[in-house]
């Protein structure tokens, strides 16, 4: 269905998102703070702290949305790992059932 479609394809983007975040700790030595959020995969963060390795060309060359159209949200730290990455799901609302329920790193 093609609900199940866009639950297999956020979990993709998610782990996809994960591994750019594991990158991003490779250089650092920590994880973006939740201020920083995803965009520091995407741009050099300006408050800090400051990211002296930053890559050139980042991390990723753009956010993806879920496939509901909403920004991916970040937490670190997490509220069920160490960093969590999630969409609130179709509705795009913090908790939910089935189609509407949140999709996170702490599943896969």
């Amino acid at each position: 269905s093609g609900k199940q479609a866009d639950i297999d394809a956020t979990k993709l983007q998610i782990k996809m998102l994960q591994s750019c975040l594991d990158n991003y700790y490779l250089h650092m030595k920590f994880y973006p703070t939740t201020e920083q959020g995803l965009q520091a995969l995407v741009e050099t963060p300006t408050s800090g702290p400051l990211p002296a390795n930053w890559k050139a060309g980042g991390y990723l060359e753009r956010l993806p949305n879920d496939p509901w159209g909403s920004p991916y949200q970040y937490l670190n730290p997490g509220l069920r790992g160490e960093i969590d990455v999630f969409s609130l799901g179709a509705d795009g609302a913090a908790g939910g059932e089935g189609n509407d329920a949140d999709i996170g790193s702490w599943e896969l």
